[in-house]
């Protein structure tokens, strides 16, 4: 951040009864700690959506053995805290891989394994993917039937017709849950700090520990608040314009 927003960011705190001292201290550590909360957000939300595709697809396969992998997947990882799910994959995936530590580290690989960042992007990708599975799903199945038979008597094959009719309206009509899961992942991040990753909240936690000073966390709850208000707005207007093309023209 410029010098200038710092000063911006003291005034403010002073202005509302905090200790801007206190806050002009830790408050780079704690922006240092949101350029981390970004990083896990956006890297496992991405990897999220390339887990999420397939497995939406296996779901409305007839294949049975691909449609019960992907049912037990969802089910498993939508129906479990996301902290448990950290803590396998931090303790139970990383132990086991200690033991290979060695092949791993000859295979040039065991960087991805030795950091603890790397373990909150795999828990968290593996996570929302089973829930932007399901948005994907349920944005596939709610197209109209009709939209699909208009394609074929247009003489469309049905990979045409499920890539140019289907799947946009999909995305449309997904596009509200998930900037909600998006949010959901910005508040769930603050996890990461359980496992010693310095977002946000580990920043916070490390702040505290040298200072016993309860208003840091108050730093926290508020970055949070304005990164889901952000997120909001964001979405609310680019839902809007997006969906222009639906609405009567009094209503656009």
């Amino acid at each position: 951040m410029t010098d200038s927003l710092w000063q911006v960011l003291v005034a403010t705190v002073a202005f509302v009864g905090l200790d801007a001292e206190l806050f002009a201290r830790h408050a780079p550590r704690v922006g240092e700690g949101l350029i981390v909360t970004f990083q896990i957000v956006i890297i496992s939300m991405v990897l999220g959506s390339l887990i999420a595709y397939p497995l939406a697809m296996m779901r409305l396969s007839k294949n049975r053995f691909a449609s019960s992998f992907a049912y037990a997947y969802i089910y498993f990882f939508r129906g479990t805290p996301l902290l448990a799910q950290l803590f396998l994959v931090y303790y139970g995936v990383g132990s086991i891989l200690g033991a290979y530590r060695g092949v791993l580290d000859d295979l040039g690989v065991w960087w991805f394994f030795r950091e603890a960042f790397y373990y909150v992007i795999l828990a968290f990708a593996l996570n929302t993917g089973a829930y932007q599975a399901e948005i994907l799903r349920g944005g596939i199945e709610s197209v109209p039937k009709g939209q699909t038979e208009a394609g074929e008597a247009l003489g469309l094959t049905p990979a045409a017709i499920f890539r140019k009719i289907v799947l946009p309206q999909a995305f449309i009509i997904g596009l509200r849950p998930y900037g909600n899961e998006l949010i959901l992942m910005i508040k769930a991040s603050a996890v990461a700090s359980i496992v010693t990753v310095l977002d946000v909240m580990g920043a916070t936690r490390l702040a505290f520990s040298r200072t016993y000073d309860f208003q840091v966390y108050l730093w926290a709850a508020v970055i949070y608040l304005i990164l889901v208000e952000t997120i909001r707005i964001t979405w609310d207007r680019l839902e809007h314009r997006m969906t222009r093309h639906m609405r009567r023209p009094n209503e656009a």
